[in-house]
């Protein structure tokens, strides 16, 4: 079998302490391009990743979702021989464990799994790596989507994995907080092939842009619920 083209597309928002820690993690030889879609940083963040070896998008709209969509963007306009079997996400503040991506394309290449995602709640998780509310959003909105589709996910983790076919399938559009929900819940109802694979999760590098004001929990509290609810 010859070795997939793998891309991983890494979102972020100011995260110069710890960017670069990412792109070092990642196995070299099972990723062929790190792309990271700077979010309007206002610090260092675009230059350490360039100077660690990743492409670097600017993505001045603001979002998770923009950032990653932005990623999309540039690897849509790679010929057909170019373009990659697999793209990764995966968080730019160094909380995942970037040397547990072949754990997860693994069931995608020998399997033929569509979408596996690294769950925190079923693997290795440090004390206080998550927020009480995290958890409980997760809790939340795994069982609506188990209850309402069917599926069973333990985690909205943000480390995952997906054909690249399969991700044009889905026609992700959320701009923010909904992004990994969308994937979940349309993979859901379009009967993709979906894994969980337990993953480790440690304390993030710098204060968190969503949990860690009550503002950003209760949005993206509410853009999850109302993504889970208006997909049905």
């Amino acid at each position: 079998m010859l070795q997939p083209k793998i891309d991983v597309i890494i979102p972020a928002f100011n995260e110069e302490s710890s960017i670069a820690k990412v792109i070092r993690d990642i196995p070299k030889d099972w990723v062929r391009e790190v792309i990271v879609c700077n979010n309007n940083s206002t610090d260092n963040t675009a230059q350490v990743a360039s100077d660690a070896g990743a492409t670097v998008l600017l993505q001045p709209k603001m979002g998770y979702g923009s950032a990653c969509l932005k990623g999309m963007e540039y690897i849509a306009q790679k010929t057909n021989e170019d373009i990659p079997d697999i793209v990764v996400f995966l968080d730019g503040d160094y909380s995942d464990h970037p040397e547990e991506l072949p754990m997860l394309v693994k069931p995608i290449i020998n399997d033929q799994v569509d979408l596996v995602i690294g769950s925190r709640a079923a693997g290795d998780m440090e004390q206080g790596a998550m927020m009480p509310q995290q958890i409980f959003g997760n809790w939340l909105a795994t069982s609506l989507i188990r209850f309402i589709y069917k599926y069973e996910f333990t985690d909205l983790g943000p480390f995952r994995a997906i054909k690249y076919d399969k991700l044009l399938e889905l026609k992700m559009n959320d701009p923010d907080f909904g992004w990994t929900v969308e994937m979940q819940v349309k993979a859901a109802k379009y009967k993709f092939e979906c894994k969980e694979i337990p993953v480790s999760y440690r304390q993030r590098i710098g204060v968190s842009k969503v949990s860690g004001t009550i503002r950003g929990t209760v949005l993206a509290g509410h853009k999850i619920l109302w993504t889970i609810f208006k997909l049905i």
